[in-house]
Order: C-alpha cells, then structure tokens, then sequence
C-alpha cells in the first residue's frame, strides 16, 4: 500500500509540474538571426576591448617596465653630488692640488649620468620660484619671505625626476609663507 501512495505523489508532482511549464511562443528565424547577430557584435566589441587593454599593457610595460631601476638609479646621482658637495666644503682637502681634477671628473660622471636618464625620458623636475604642487613637490619647510607670494619654492633640499609623465619622485622642497605678525597686524 505504501509503494501505490508513494507512486501516486510522483505522478501527481509530474503533472503538476507539466501544469507549470507553459508552452513557448517558437521563435522566428528573423528573430534567431538577430539574437545571434547582437551575440556576435557583443563578442567582436569585447574582444576588440581586450585588444586594446593587451596594447596599453605592452606599451606600459616598455615605458615603465624600467620605473624601479630608474628610481634606485636616482641614488647614485644624489650621492655622487653629496660627495662633490662634501669634497669641496672639506677643510682639509682645500690645500690638495689635485682636488679640482677629483671634482672635474665627478662632475663628468654626473654630466654623463643625467644625459643617460635624458636619453630615458627621465627629467628633473623644476622647483626653484614655481608655484608649490603637491602632485611633485613634497614640502620639507617654510620659510618667512615678504618679497614673494606665499606657497612659492624657494630652496630645493632634494631634486624631483619624471619619467615621462610620471612621478618617479617628488622634489623636497622649501616653500615661502609670509611672517605671521605682519599678516596680523594688516588685518
């Protein structure tokens, strides 16, 4: 008895779920076609998409696949002109005769260590009486002037470099502001 209940609940789910699928409208050929053609058109336009997401990619990568070791290479440039600094400025090494050769060829290898970064696409960027931009100056201090507009770069502690159009890093730089006392007396 219990075989014919459970058989009769199967066929009575099977005819209710024949109830519930109700016949489809046939679609036309025209209608097909154009379905397919719209499908088509989606997938061309998608992969025309990745086409060109794949170019920008290679063209970033020969661009800026070199970023980090142009980066690292700005080191080498600061440190070679912190040791010309530091050569010139030692007391001791004024009476050496052949100090000015030393410097001279410093300055060659620093000569030729900016040409290859010009060469790169690499370029300093230029800080000194420009208008103070967060997007490539990084402000170190201020200084008290009254002659120039607040927010002009007066002094670069660190050189700033691009490559192409984008930052490799930021210039350290010294910004004017104006003396507090006299801005409070005017007012």
């Amino acid at each position: 008895m219990s075989k014919n209940i459970k058989k009769k609940n199967q066929d009575a789910k099977v005819n209710d779920g024949e109830e519930k699928v109700k016949p489809s409208k046939e679609k036309t050929i025209e209608e097909k076609l154009q379905e397919a053609e719209e499908k088509q058109l989606r997938s061309l336009a998608e992969i025309e998409n990745q086409r060109r997401r794949f170019e920008k990619e290679l063209r970033d990568a020969f661009e800026f696949g070199s970023f980090n070791f142009a980066k690292e290479s700005l080191a080498i440039l600061d440190n070679l002109q912190r040791a010309k600094l530091a050569i010139k400025n030692d007391e001791s090494l004024k009476d050496n005769k052949d100090l000015n050769k030393f410097i001279e060829n410093l300055t060659i290898i620093e000569n030729d260590l900016i040409s290859i970064f010009e060469k790169n696409n690499i370029k300093k960027i230029e800080t000194i009486n420009k208008k103070f931009d967060p997007n490539f100056h990084q402000a170190m201090s201020e200084i008290q002037d009254e002659k120039v507009e607040t927010g002009t770069i007066l002094q670069e502690i660190q050189a700033g470099y691009l490559l192409g159009e984008r930052l490799l890093r930021p210039s350290l730089v010294g910004i004017s502001k104006k003396n507090e006392e006299n801005g409070e007396k005017k007012e």
